[in-house]
This record gives C-alpha cells, sequence and structure tokens, in this order.
C-alpha cells in the first residue's frame, strides 16, 4: 500500500469536524454543541483510569483514616491532572504527534529507551491495579465462586473485546465506554444516594457542609503519618504518568485542519472543555466513594464492623476480626460492609461499579500500551500484537500473583503500585513541559511564562515529595539486605542523572528560539521518513 493511500485510510478512521453554521440554535456566542459533541470522546475515555480500581480503594481507605479531612488533596490533584493533560491534549493537536512519538524525534536511543522502558513499568503496575481489582469484583459478584486468578484470566477477553470495538469504528469504542462511565456513575451514586419509597432516601447520609469544608480546608488536623503516605497516595494515584501519552494521542482521532491556525485554537477549546467534564465527572465520583467510606467507616474497629455484620444475611460477612484496631479496607471488605450496613443490593451494586471500572481501565491500559510501544519503538506490528504483547506482560506476573497470594496480600500491593507510579511521574511532565514550552514546536501555542514556571515547579515539588516518601519507606527494608541496597542505590544513580538530562533538556527546550516554520518542516520530513505516511497537514 503506498503512502498517499495509507494516509487516505487514515483519514476515514478520523472523527469528522463540522463548519460553524450560523442558522444553527445550537451556537451560541461563537460556541457550538455540534461542534462540542464532535469533539466530546477523548476526554470521557480519559477520566476511567481516573477512578479506576486502584483509585477507589485509595478513596475509601482515605474515608476511612482521615474522614472528609483530605479531600482537598483529591481536588488539587484533580486540578492539577487537568492542568497536565491540557499540556498533553495541545501538544497532540498543535503538532499532530502524540508524546511518545515527540520524544522519539527529540531524544537520542538512550533516553528514549529509557522513557519507554520506564512507562511499560507504569503501565504494567497500573494494568496490575485494574487486574486485580477486576478479579475481586467477581470474587464478591460470584461469592466467591470464580477464584482470584480465574478472574484474572477472564480479564484476557478485555483484549478482545477492545480490538473487536476498535474494528467498527472509533466513536463505537467511545460510546462503549461512555457506557461503562455511567454504570460507574450510577453503581457509585446509588451508595449515597437511592430511590426508595419516599424518593429522597440517603444511603449513606454523609454531611454535605462537612464534605464541602473538606474540599476547601487545605489543612489536616490531628492527621498522623498514615494520612500523609495517603495524601501522597493520592497524587500518585491520579496524575498517572503513561495517561498523558494516552491523551495526547486520543485527540490525533479528530479531523483537524493545521494549516489554519483558527482550527487548532478551536480544537484546543473544545477538547479543554470535554476534557474538565470528563475529569468533573471522576472527581464527583472519587468525592463519593471518600465521602460514603469516610461516613461510615471513620474511627471504626475491626470489632465495631464485625458487630454490625453479625445479624446480616450478606454471605462471608465473618471476614472482619474480633479486635480494637481501626479496620483495614479493600475492594472485597468494602463490598462487604456495604451490604451490611444497607443491605446485599449495595454490595452487589457496589461490586458492578467495581467490574466497570476495572474493565473500562484494563482497555483504556491495551491502549495506551501500544500508543507508547508504536511511539517509542516505532514497531511495524499491527495492532493485535502490540495489544497482545503489552497485554500479556501485565497479565503473567498478575496471574502468578494471584495464583499464589491472598486476597489480603493482593489488596495490600495497591500502596506499593501507587508509589511506583509517583517515581514515574518526572518521565512524562518533564518531556511534556519541555515540547509544549519549545516556540519551534508549538508556534504561537507555546506555553506562557506563567505556565512555565508553575508547571516546572508543580512537577519538581511532586517529584521530590513522592521519592522523599518512597525511598523513606524503602530505605527501611533496604538497610536489611545490602544487595538490595545496593540495587537501590545505583537505581537512584540512573533515575536522577536521567532527571537532570530531562531538565535540562527541558530548559533548552524553554530557550529555545522561535523559527516555527523550520522546526515544522524538518518535523513532517523526519515524520514522513520514520513512518511512511504523513501525520501532519502542512
Amino acid at each position: 500500500m503506498s503512502a498517499s493511500d495509507k494516509s487516505r485510510q487514515e483519514g476515514k478512521r478520523l472523527v469528522a469536524v463540522p463548519d460553524s453554521d450560523p442558522s444553527d440554535a445550537s451556537v451560541q456566542d461563537g460556541f457550538s454543541l455540534r461542534k462540542l459533541w464532535a469533539f466530546t470522546g477523548p476526554g470521557f475515555l480519559l477520566c476511567i483510569p481516573y477512578m479506576d480500581p486502584g483509585n477507589i480503594e485509595n478513596d475509601l481507605q482515605c474515608g476511612v483514616k482521615a474522614k472528609y479531612k483530605i479531600l482537598w488533596i483529591v481536588l488539587l490533584s484533580t486540578l492539577l491532572a487537568l492542568l497536565m493533560q491540557r499540556l498533553s491534549l495541545r501538544l497532540g493537536v498543535v503538532t499532530g504527534q502524540h508524546l511518545a512519538e515527540m520524544c522519539y524525534l527529540q531524544y537520542p536511543p538512550l533516553p528514549r529507551l529509557f522513557l519507554w522502558v520506564m512507562m511499560e513499568v507504569a503501565i504494567i503496575g497500573s494494568d496490575m491495579q485494574e487486574v486485580i481489582g477486576t478479579a475481586i469484583a467477581l470474587y464478591l459478584l460470584s461469592n466467591r465462586l470464580i477464584p482470584l486468578w480465574v478472574g484474572v484470566v477472564l480479564t484476557v477477553v478485555d483484549t478482545f473485546m477492545f480490538l473487536l470495538l476498535d474494528r467498527y469504528g472509533l466513536r463505537k469504542l467511545e460510546i462503549f465506554f461512555a457506557t461503562l462511565v455511567a454504570v460507574m456513575i450510577f453503581t457509585f451514586g446509588y451508595e449515597m444516594y437511592s430511590n426508595q419509597d419516599d424518593l429522597q432516601f440517603w444511603i449513606a447520609k454523609p454531611d454535605g457542609s462537612e464534605i464541602l469544608q473538606g474540599l476547601v480546608t487545605p489543612w489536616c488536623e490531628d492527621c498522623d503519618g498514615s494520612v500523609a503516605l495517603q495524601a501522597i497516595g493520592i497524587i500518585g494515584a491520579t496524575i498517572t504518568p503513561h495517561n498523558l501519552y494516552l491523551h495526547s494521542g486520543l485527540v490525533k482521532s479528530r479531523a483537524v485542519d493545521r494549516s489554519k491556525v483558527s482550527k487548532i485554537k478551536e480544537a484546543n477549546l473544545y477538547f479543554f472543555w470535554e476534557c474538565m467534564m470528563g475529569l468533573s465527572v471522576s472527581l464527583t465520583i472519587n468525592i463519593i466513594v471518600v465521602s460514603v467510606f469516610g461516613h461510615g467507616l471513620y474511627q471504626k474497629t475491626n470489632a465495631d464492623v464485625m458487630n454490625l455484620c453479625l445479624n446480616s444475611d450478606v454471605p462471608h460477612h465473618n471476614i472482619f476480626t474480633n479486635n480494637t484496631e481501626i479496620v483495614e479496607l479493600d475492594i472485597y471488605k468494602s463490598g462487604i460492609f456495604l451490604g451490611c450496613q444497607y443491605g446485599v443490593l449495595a454490595m452487589y451494586i457496589w461490586g458492578l461499579g467495581v467490574l466497570a471500572a476495572g474493565e473500562g481501565s484494563t482497555m483504556m491500559g491495551c491502549y495506551a500500551g501500544q500508543l507508547t510501544m508504536e511511539g517509542f519503538l516505532h514497531l511495524k506490528w499491527t495492532k493485535w500484537k502490540r495489544v497482545l504483547f503489552t497485554r500479556s506482560v501485565a497479565i503473567l506476573p498478575t496471574f502468578m500473583i494471584a495464583f499464589y497470594s491472598t486476597l489480603p496480600e493482593l489488596s495490600g500491593l495497591n500502596d506499593l503500585l501507587n508509589a511506583m507510579f509517583s517515581i514515574q511521574i518526572p518521565f512524562a511532565t518533564l518531556p511534556l513541559i519541555a515540547f509544549t514550552s519549545n516556540p519551534q514546536l508549538m508556534g504561537q501555542f507555546v506555553n506562557g511564562i506563567f505556565i512555565k514556571i508553575f508547571t516546572s515547579v508543580v512537577s519538581v515539588v511532586v517529584i521530590c515529595i513522592n521519592v522523599f516518601f518512597v525511598l523513606s519507606s524503602w530505605l527501611s527494608t533496604a538497610l536489611l539486605n545490602y544487595w538490595l541496597l545496593a540495587a537501590l542505590s545505583l537505581y537512584c544513580l540512573v533515575y536522577f542523572s536521567m532527571c537532570g538530562y530531562l531538565v535540562l533538556h527541558m530548559i533548552a527546550n524553554m530557550t529555545a528560539a522561535d523559527n516555527t516554520a523550520l522546526s515544522r518542516a524538518l518535523l513532517c520530513k523526519t515524520t514522513w521518513t520514520n513512518r511512511n505516511m504523513q501525520l501532519w497537514t502542512m
């Protein structure tokens, strides 16, 4: 197939954007609902990883340990995520390249390979969380008839479902994911509100004024070190590095005429609005989960929950021990608690919500994996081979862990995986800030001085906080083993060396001279040579 044929075939898969019609009643002050609908999709796909089983488990633990006191961390991390996702979508819209493709074009082979490995580690870790969450949901819904390792195997179906839906068009794929989001809104919202006889029956009945206070008060009185670690876990679970790579690729699905500045501005505007709507949905669900368990289990002991479940008809409610320790929850125990507190139906609806979250996020992991592999390595594999490879890399270790581990051990992996995401953050944020701050790549859409300073400072602060807590927790274990300490020291040397290189590269991009026309011409030529298909329309 010739390059022009490939280009036309790619164009057929793009979603068309309608031109403005002055007679259209949906157009008000230059804003068109028809255009917003045409651009709607990537943001709602993107919001799914923000409410995956890892985030859900982190939310419920926050509610148990701090009630509503660190909801402001949830809000702040979502706002920071929105800022970084805005940079990601602008990179894809303006340059026509997603973040992994841009790394291929801008970095030498060794840093490029290192970044790919780090993103694959992040994707594998995220996939492990999502697969384990899906397996636990199946375990809960089947009353333990489906063992955890069988649930892990069943998630392989996600791969084939993703490929099947992708064959029938992007819009159908987006509608499927939107349906999963709707299921999550209903199921998690049910735990807070349900239409009963009086039509105004609140299941959990959380205090709205306390929730609002927790959202706007940037402080936490009487919070110990475990709450601080939980707050760090929120940031690590929210600002997931591979989501930045994913979003810059998702926005390439719309037919944007990059030869016209007005069309690029239009695409940036509508993509930002629909991204904000998608993240608003994920923020709402995260707040609901924190509030429900903060209201029901804050400062409650295992004995309190066990007594609550004594006269319950919920199956397997005897998993809570009779002691005075603060209850430690996971996705499975939380479902049992909801069944004991609010009825068996609440337990099954919770399991259905977790299943939808796991199914959606695992398929989004497939998407992120194939985008990063294609972008960093420029492999000529067909899509099903790329997806199957990246899926297998995550499924195999998860299967082994599920087969030889117990449910509490699986649930305990969540904090470790969130810590792993945290230390991968600079390998997404630093390249993203560098490319969007380069006038040769972005032209008039380059980051302003305020955005450059703010995003750089925020990235450095988040990186320092995460590295401090991760290293402090790992170092106490490593000191007991000289080999582990040596390996950790070597990794830290490589880690900080690569961070230093990325920072220097970012500074060089920020201070680059504005030679937009020459840079775009070189980028087009490089892209044509490497991929034998023009992805940037001049």
